[in-house]
C-alpha cells in the first residue's frame, strides 16, 4: 500500500537522519581534508592535525544533528 501522506511524523525523523548522515559524512570529510592540507603545509606531515579535524567535523555533525533532533530546543529558545 504507498503512503500518500508525507506529513508522517515517520517520514519526517527519517529525513532528519538522513540529513544528520550526511551531514556527518560531509563535515568528517571535510575535517580530514583541512587536517591532511594543514599537516602537509605548516607541520611537517603530522598525524594529530588529521585526527584533529576529524574529531571537529563529527563534533560539529553531532551538535547540527542533535539540534535538529530536539524540536524541544528550537521552540524554547
Amino acid at each position: 500500500m504507498a503512503r500518500g501522506n508525507k506529513n508522517e511524523p515517520e517520514d519526517d525523523y527519517s529525513a532528519k537522519l538522513d540529513m544528520c548522515l550526511t551531514d556527518g559524512i560531509v563535515k568528517t570529510g571535510s575535517g580530514v581534508l583541512i587536517g591532511a592540507l594543514t599537516s602537509v603545509l605548516f607541520f611537517r606531515r603530522r598525524r594529530w592535525p588529521i585526527i584533529a579535524g576529524m574529531g571537529m567535523g563529527i563534533g560539529l555533525a553531532y551538535a547540527n544533528c542533535e539540534f535538529e533532533l530536539n524540536s524541544k530546543k528550537k521552540n524554547a529558545a
